[in-house]
């Protein structure tokens, strides 16, 4: 087939395409037409027939030039309709009028009918029998308004039947196994709540009653449904609905901080529970859309409260210098710490930012946030893990970043505790692997995240993270005497307010749900700080390092004024909530976790604390290890993981996580093989490991 008949089959298939829609098209027109056609005519016929029905009632006969009273109730009608159309009456459905829709019915009759009388009324002897017009057009307007609006209703009653029975053969069996539930809210959103139930032809939920913030002393009846009383007589109700056998599935409640407090719902469900009765609170959109509360659990906890101090507000000009326009990598970008770094970033308009995760949701997250904030940056997502480290050497060899943020770590001390390989596969091994392809090719800097765990640690988490320290601190003495060496920095901060698996949501979780607030032990203690605190911490102290040449081998701490106990961030959070600790919400102790400690540090016993320079930051500098020292244990615990002995992995590690603050270097390299270091720190760590516990 040619060109030229290719176009007029195309343009033939084209011309049937608009013809059927055409067709289809005209259907619809068609279809609407005849309705308002046949809504229309019923309002001509409704107008007519009153009016006509008016002037028998008051005996009144019509005037030149009407010679009768049809003719006349006809041309009435036909003015009347016309406005009508023209104020907009017909293109209001029937089966949807409600209270605003009849009132607006009625003004339309009014001034319809009002025209229509002007218009038919302007012979002398109309304006003679104006008083006998005046009673015909009363009782005229009392008929119309009634014909019309009790055809509109009848429409709606026919359409809330069918629909009724369509839903009873959808729902079929199932309207057996409907649950019931009580509404407590207000009775605008109860109404708006009962109205969507009853119109949901899926709907499984059968609305038993509803209690009002206040006690409604008029109101006892409403949509269908009965007024139970007040939301402070929920136990009462409750009681007398199981001796009646009538106890609901759920009890819903408008938890939107208008009339209810987090007094009132914590009561509420403490009263229900009792009675083994779920609660489903439900949040208003309208107060989110309009900003009535912009944190989506519905309440805002004042960060300097639960901090105990301020919050620190860091320089960013010398981020700005080592950043914008540079290859930028992160690791575990899509975590709490690496999504925020990336954000951070992100602003100083790297030329690329590179995304590294092994997770593809997290990943996902991230990179469209970024790309919706940043359409213009360049934005690289790679899904690998720090442990494959062909992955990562080919991310470095593509990219080739300047400067690489290390966020990528396992950090929940439990399941570290008990997963010693995959816990020292991630945080020791992965941190080497992505060290050493900084090194190969050609990075300026490496971040380390690190933690206050990490000094002198109990868990295997905290013993992970020193010995990463450990192996950027030696890379990064290796380059004492050359300038174009790669730096390797490690920030250590303490625990980051509201980070996954962190106690700020956990606590935010159980006081929604009415729960005591769960702690280990009476004296836990933590430091705490903002994760924007923690990630101006990691950008401002790289850069400046990179900037001023500090020395080698430093870890950058924040000063994150004193530690708070657990115990007493618990009562804030419950006091900011609008209650009572110990009355409202009770706190129970429930025992330290494996590998946790009551006090954690900043320091270690062998580091120096010296100002840094930077306001708000200290640096922690202490021995650092060899590097081939330090290099032929991590080969060893490589071994030990991939092996899966997870007792020779705890020994190893925490042997070499104390050696710099117990042990004596100058007799490092005396060790000629892997195995005598193993040896001796199996030998010295079972002891000292069971002391620390």
């Amino acid at each position: 087939m040619n060109k030229p008949e290719r176009i007029m089959q195309s343009d033939g298939e084209l011309a049937a395409g608009k013809g059927v829609s055409a067709l289809f098209g005209g259907k619809v027109k068609l279809r609407r037409v005849l309705r308002d056609i046949a809504v229309i005519g019923i309002d001509f016929a409704i107008v007519a027939t009153t009016l006509n029905a008016a002037l028998h009632v008051a005996h009144v006969r019509p005037f030149p030039p009407f010679s009768s009273n049809a003719y006349f109730a006809l041309s009435f009608a036909f003015v009347a309709t016309a406005v009508f159309a023209f104020a907009g009456l017909y293109k209001r459905s029937w089966r949807y009028v409600n209270f605003t829709q009849s009132g607006f019915l009625v003004a339309v009759i009014l001034a319809g009918t009002s025209l229509a009388w002007l218009i038919t009324s302007v012979s002398p002897q109309a304006r003679a029998e104006a008083s006998s017009l005046i009673e015909v057009a009363v009782v005229h307007w009392a008929f119309a308004i009634l014909g019309l609006l009790s055809v509109r209703m009848l429409r709606r009653g026919e359409r809330q039947f069918s629909e009724r029975r369509k839903s009873a053969s959808r729902v079929g069996p199932k309207a057996a196994v409907r649950k019931k539930a009580i509404l407590v809210g207000s009775w605008q959103w109860a109404r708006v709540s009962i109205d969507l139930a009853k119109t949901d032809h899926g709907s499984s939920v059968e609305i038993q009653g509803v209690l009002l913030p206040r006690q409604e002393d008029s109101l006892v009846r409403g949509c269908g449904v009965p007024i139970l009383g007040s939301q402070h007589d929920i136990a009462s109700v409750l009681r007398r609905l199981e001796f009646e056998e009538k106890l609901p599935d759920h009890v819903i409640v408008c938890d939107d901080g208008t009339f209810l407090s987090n007094r009132d719902v914590t009561r509420i469900i403490h009263a229900c529970r009792e009675r083994c009765v779920e609660v489903c609170r439900i949040r208003d959109p309208w107060a989110q859309l309009l900003q009535h509360s912009s944190d989506p659990n519905g309440q805002r906890l004042p960060i300097e409260e639960l901090l105990g101090r301020s919050e620190y507000k860091l320089d960013s000009q010398t981020v700005l210098r080592q950043i914008a326009g540079r290859s930028i990598l992160v690791t575990g970008a899509g975590g709490t710490i690496g999504s925020e770094l990336c954000r951070q970033i992100a602003q100083i308009r790297p030329g690329t930012l590179v995304l590294v995760d092994s997770s593809e949701y997290n990943l996902y997250q991230i990179e469209m946030s970024l790309r919706e904030l940043y359409p213009d940056l360049n934005i690289v997502s790679e899904i690998a893990s720090i442990c494959d480290a062909p992955a990562i050497n080919r991310v470095f060899a593509t990219y080739r970043p300047s400067i690489v943020y290390h966020a990528a770590a396992l950090k929940h001390v439990p399941i570290v505790e008990v997963n010693p390989c995959a816990g020292a596969m991630t945080n020791i091994i992965g941190t080497r692997i992505v060290s050493n392809a900084v090194c190969e090719y050609g990075a300026r800097a490496m971040v380390q995240v690190s933690t206050d765990k990490a000094v002198n640690p109990i868990g295997l988490m905290g013993a992970t993270k020193r010995v990463g320290e450990l192996y950027c601190q030696a890379l990064d003495m290796c380059g004492v005497d050359d300038t174009k060496a790669p730096r390797f920095m490690t920030v250590r901060f303490g625990n980051v307010l509201g980070s996954s698996g962190s106690i700020v949501p956990l606590f935010e979780r159980q006081l929604r749900e009415g729960r005591p607030l769960t702690v280990t032990h009476p004296d836990i203690e933590r430091f705490f700080m903002t994760v924007r605190e923690a990630v101006q911490l990691i950008l401002q102290s790289s850069s400046s390092a990179l900037e001023t040449e500090t020395q080698r081998g430093s870890i950058f701490v924040l000063d994150m004024g004193n530690p708070v106990r657990i115990v007493d961030l618990a009562r804030r959070m419950i006091t900011l909530y609008g209650l009572e600790p110990d009355e409202d919400v009770p706190i129970e102790f429930v025992g330290l976790r494996p590998g946790e400690k009551l006090y954690e540090e900043l320091f270690d016993i062998c580091e120096e604390q010296i100002e840094s320079g930077i306001e708000g930051i200290f640096e922690a500098r202490s021995r650092p290890i060899p590097l081939p020292f330090i290099t032929m244990a991590i080969n060893r615990i490589a071994e030990l993981a991939v092996g899966g002995e997870d007792e020779g992995i705890v020994r190893l590690v925490h042997g070499l996580a104390r050696y710099p603050a117990k042990g004596n270097h100058k007799d490092l390299l005396d060790y000629s093989s892997a195995a005598e270091l193993v040896t001796k720190f199996e030998s010295a760590s079972l002891t000292e490991t069971a002391n620390d516990r």
